[in-house]
């Protein structure tokens, strides 16, 4: 996304208008021109933080759906923002808005909570869709990355596999397939649309799936089903 490609957007939806974002960067005129560009969407920045520090008091205090993270902050890295906010606070879904797409800030980032992971050459659209996929539970990365992270889980798990437990939580048919589709990426809406079931039902498997497996989010889903062989590692989240 470039500062001077910000044009308006029209017809933003009542889910759009609803969401509340953090926006936390030290630069200011790429702070702003976020900000301004969410705005334009349709979407209510209700914080920015110049900071670390910032960042964390702010979006604790507001509890946005999404907080948009810059990594270079001053005061607290932005993998240690992920981090405590994550712990505090784990409603609140991380889009990474970082100019690194190193491996190492990208497995950071996503282990200490971050749901998405976007690099800022990423295009306009493409950053709002983004947000909106975060919020809605998805799990979003610049492409390349997403397979990065799935074999990074591979390897975690070959490393310390887990052996069968007749004690361990048992999903349904139903509840299994829905996990595969989680952890390739797709949203609840095409699960729906695929399974032909509401975006609730959806929702509510999700949300037992996560019961079951005492897990957080989309993320450690897709660890989870990593580790199982209910997904390939190289296939895009």
């Amino acid at each position: 996304m470039t500062t001077d490609d910000m044009p308006g957007r029209t017809g933003a939806g009542p889910t759009d208008r609803a969401l509340r974002v953090v926006v936390a960067d030290d630069h200011p005129i790429w702070r702003d021109a976020v900000a301004r560009d969410l705005e334009e969407a349709g979407l209510d920045v209700v914080a920015t933080a110049a900071d670390g520090r910032a960042a964390v008091d702010r979006t604790l205090a507001v509890a946005p759906d999404v907080l948009v993270l810059d990594l270079n902050l001053p005061v607290l890295h932005g993998v240690e923002v992920a981090r405590r906010v994550h712990e505090d606070l784990p409603s609140v879904r991380i889009l990474v808005l970082s100019a690194s797409g190193e491996a190492d800030d990208v497995l950071q980032a996503v282990k200490e909570g971050a749901t998405g992971y976007l690099v800022k050459s990423a295009g306009r659209e493409e950053f709002l869709d983004a947000v909106r996929s975060v919020a809605d539970g998805c799990a979003v990365f610049t492409p390349g990355l997403a397979g990065l992270v799935l074999g990074e889980f591979r390897r975690m798990a070959g490393a310390s596999p887990e052996e069968d437990d007749p004690q361990a939580p048992r999903l349904t048919p139903r509840e299994t397939e829905i996990l595969r589709f989680v952890a390739t990426g797709m949203s609840y809406r095409e699960i729906a649309d695929m399974l032909v079931v509401s975006h609730r039902t959806v929702q509510n498997h999700v949300q037992n799936i996560l019961g079951k497996l005492q897990l957080h989010n989309r993320v450690q889903l897709a660890r989870y089903a990593v580790a199982h062989g209910l997904v390939d590692p190289s296939t895009d989240l």
